[in-house]
């Protein structure tokens, strides 16, 4: 996000209308879960509807264009990219993984990310995210995604592919 909104100023106030629109596409796209009391959330989009369509993107112009303004040609960019580098097979994609700076490093993101890889394994199906921040990739690892690759959006910003294959019930009880 730091990519599309370089002023922090900027970025705080819209990040909030940006992460709408991103929540009112992966809904009905997928599925979104939250902890209890809104401590970490996660999108999903499901498998086949981790780009959007056409037709979702004429229906979603103006509310990005609206909540991007002058950020639209780099958020443009970087969903290209990670188009691009999404993998072949089925995969649920985990679009967005959120967690409030005061819950951090309290289990909450892991949490919401949990159920969403539930629904994954219970239905077979490889999980799949991309991040920007190498950070995260102890944590994202830890829950049993490994990188497949890294890119490059634009001028440098880093970013690392990561597939976690389903695991059945008897890999989830060893």
């Amino acid at each position: 996000m730091a990519y599309i909104f370089p002023d922090p100023v900027v970025r705080r106030a819209r990040l909030p209308g940006f992460l709408s629109v991103i929540f009112n596409s992966d809904l009905p796209a997928g599925a979104c879960f939250m902890t209890a009391q809104g401590e970490a959330a996660t999108t999903w989009r499901a498998p086949g509807r981790g780009h959007l369509s056409f037709r979702e993107m004429l229906q979603q112009a103006w509310p990005w264009i609206a909540t991007s303004r002058t950020a639209l040609a780099r958020a443009l960019i970087v969903s290209a990219a990670s188009d691009a580098n999404h993998p072949k097979g089925p995969h649920w994609y985990l679009h967005i993984a959120g967690c409030a700076p005061q819950a951090q490093g309290k289990g909450f993101g892991g949490a919401a990310i949990r159920a969403g890889l539930a629904r994954s394994d219970a239905a077979g199906i490889a999980a799949y995210l991309e991040t920007a921040n190498e950070a995260n990739l102890p944590v994202y690892s830890a829950l049993g995604f490994r990188v497949t690759h890294d890119w490059t959006v634009g001028s440098g910003l880093r970013c690392w592919s990561m597939l976690r294959n389903a695991r059945t019930s008897s890999a989830l009880t060893t």
